[in-house]
């Protein structure tokens, strides 16, 4: 697959204010090395994490996280000399991600991907390109306002997630008798909650303000509560490789030092194709500026 002309055009005019063209020693790098050998870079992608990585017209993954893996990508043909490096595009979920780059499958995760320190044990990430937390959404009217109104009730969680594992933790701390139902990804929790299978759908929130913007009835929904936990995104690389991290490293930071990042941020939120209409805010100006490395 090729990436639009755009990134192609940003990504040649970055390199030529200072990135490259050298982003790293191909040589100590296992993973350029087998992605040079394939002649492919592997890209795992979700389905449904609108509007970081889900699937488009025509079925191809598109979403703010998979403009920025565009860059990395033409930055990895840079170092690497291939302009025909082809690009697979691997759909990942909650529960096989972390397996599927630990194993070698895919070589770059871009998602919606929370970084946190017992996740990197098993990979590793990129700077962080945003920041969320969990929250739950319910239909309108359904008498949910927080964790504390699920007495009784019924919620659905996407296994192997951050969000998965904070619910159950507050349940278990305030001692409600709550039923959680375990869904593979948000496209089946989504449904539970359209169908009242389940009462309410727990997420980081703007996972769930993107399954609204998509929803065939937006208007019927409402994210609601308290944050349950804290969750900076990443982009996830494989452990055990300083060489490909940095190589994301310097295309992240200089996209974030450029003021291109608040460019593709601007596409997909600010109101992005779904309409979910959430403007840059200034805890994640903050990171872009920190993380903003100089060369």
């Amino acid at each position: 697959m090729k990436f639009g002309s755009t990134i192609l055009a940003a990504a040649a005019g970055l390199a030529l204010a200072g990135l490259g063209p050298v982003y790293a020693d191909a040589g100590d790098s296992p993973v350029l090395k087998r992605i040079e050998d394939r002649g492919v870079v592997s890209i795992g992608h979700r389905e449904t994490s609108i509007p970081f990585s889900y699937i488009g017209d025509g079925d191809t993954p598109i979403g703010y996280s998979i403009d920025i893996c565009g860059y990395i990508v033409e930055a990895i043909k840079v170092e690497l000399g291939k302009d025909d490096l082809e690009v697979k595009y691997v759909p990942v979920t909650g529960q096989t991600r972390i397996a599927l780059m630990a194993n070698g499958t895919i070589d770059l995760e871009c998602g919606s991907t929370t970084n946190n320190l017992t996740r990197q044990k098993q990979v590793s990430y990129l700077p962080t390109t945003f920041i969320t937390g969990t929250k739950i959404a319910a239909k309108k009217g359904a008498g949910i306002s927080g964790i504390d109104d699920l007495n009784g009730k019924i919620i659905g969680l996407s296994a192997g997630t951050t969000n998965e594992k904070a619910i159950k933790a507050a349940i278990a701390e305030r001692g409600l008798d709550v039923k959680i139902v375990t869904v593979k990804d948000h496209a089946q929790g989504w449904l539970a909650l359209e169908t009242d299978r389940i009462d309410a759908y727990g997420s980081d929130d703007v996972l769930l303000y993107g399954l609204i913007s998509k929803s065939k009835a937006p208007d019927d929904y409402e994210v609601v509560g308290e944050y349950l936990s804290f969750d900076p995104y990443g982009l996830m690389v494989p452990r055990n490789d300083s060489t490909f991290q940095r190589l994301g490293t310097v295309v992240v930071a200089d996209l974030m030092r450029s003021g291109e990042m608040a460019k593709i941020y601007a596409k997909w939120f600010e109101p992005g194709p779904t309409n979910i209409n959430m403007p840059l805010s200034d805890r994640l100006k903050t990171a872009f500026e920190i993380q903003a490395l100089p060369n």
